[in-house]
């Protein structure tokens, strides 16, 4: 079976038929099963507030797709159709050109561990970058696993041991006790004083394999949107600069940019409404206790 043809098509068959044959134009339109009226349709669609928002986040997050902005919108009370958004996201070419992937050979990947709760497993990495000098600094990211929420990210030109260190002391304090750690075999972490600080917490430190990036993809997913949206975006010409556009980025990542695996939501509205949740759940166990109780 041929597919059938757009009313688009159709309008335009007519027309044509109608150059050709002027008096004919009610069996053309019989034809091609078409009513007079739609000849002289046109549409009503105004997109320009659509336009505008679209034209705005491009400016302000270059790097992001369709998607994101997307949620982007939805989250800030715009209640537009994915259709129609994609619709004119294409029209305003709009569109980021994708990298092709290459085909690697078939591996064994070991699945990784989703948290059931915040503060329960953290992943942490390294990263390096040159200033527009030539001169080479450092990030240490910390996020956690559950909502992909951004703990802690430093940058310095040296990140010893003693410094990771209490990093993340600080940041048991500021947000609980985690139970696991995944992180690389980079010689911070293989350190003899990383070692003892997490066994003095009861903290187990999980190494992944040598070669095997995908163990730890929570973070290694992390770097990359870090490296396109911050470092590669931008010539920094000190080390000032870098702290700060990671500041204001770090704020938007957490607080604002969508998550396709939360549902579309940010990492802290995910976290919040989970906890929200587990209290309501609970309020709910206890007041059924009280009342049996009280039978």
């Amino acid at each position: 079976r041929k597919k059938a043809l757009k009313p688009c098509v159709k309008r335009a068959l007519v027309r044509e038929l109608k150059e050709l044959y002027p008096r004919g134009i009610s069996k053309a339109c019989r034809i091609f099963k078409t009513s007079r009226s739609s000849l002289s349709y046109q549409s009503v669609k105004n997109d320009q507030v659509l336009m505008d928002k679209l034209s705005q986040l491009s400016k302000d997050h270059p790097r992001e797709g369709f998607w994101k902005f997307y949620y982007r919108m939805r989250n800030a009370g715009y209640h537009f159709n994915h259709k129609r958004v994609h619709r004119v996201y294409v029209q305003m070419g709009l569109s980021i050109r994708r990298k092709a992937k290459k085909r690697l050979a078939a591996r064994v990947k070991e699945p990784l561990e989703v948290p059931q709760s915040f503060t329960q497993t953290w992943s942490i990495d390294f990263m390096s970058d040159v200033l527009s000098n030539g001169r080479s600094f450092r990030s240490f990211n910390v996020i956690d696993d559950y909502n992909r929420e951004i703990l802690f990210i430093v940058t310095d030109y040296s990140l010893k041991s003693s410094r990771v260190i209490y990093i993340l002391r600080h940041l048991v304090n500021k947000y609980g006790k985690p139970t696991k750690i995944r992180m690389d075999n980079g010689p911070e972490f293989v350190a003899k004083l990383a070692q003892e600080w997490s066994q003095m917490n009861d903290i187990v430190f999980l190494y992944i394999q040598p070669g095997k990036p995908t163990q730890n993809a929570y973070i290694e997913r992390f770097n990359q949107t870090y490296r396109r949206h911050v470092l590669d975006a931008y010539a920094f010409d000190s080390l000032e600069e870098v702290c700060q556009e990671t500041d204001l980025w770090l704020k938007d990542y957490n607080f604002v940019r969508s998550h396709v695996s939360l549902g579309g939501m940010s990492s802290v509205d995910y976290r919040l409404k989970k906890q929200n949740t587990l209290l309501g759940l609970r309020s709910a166990t206890l007041l059924s206790a009280q009342e049996g109780l009280k039978t």
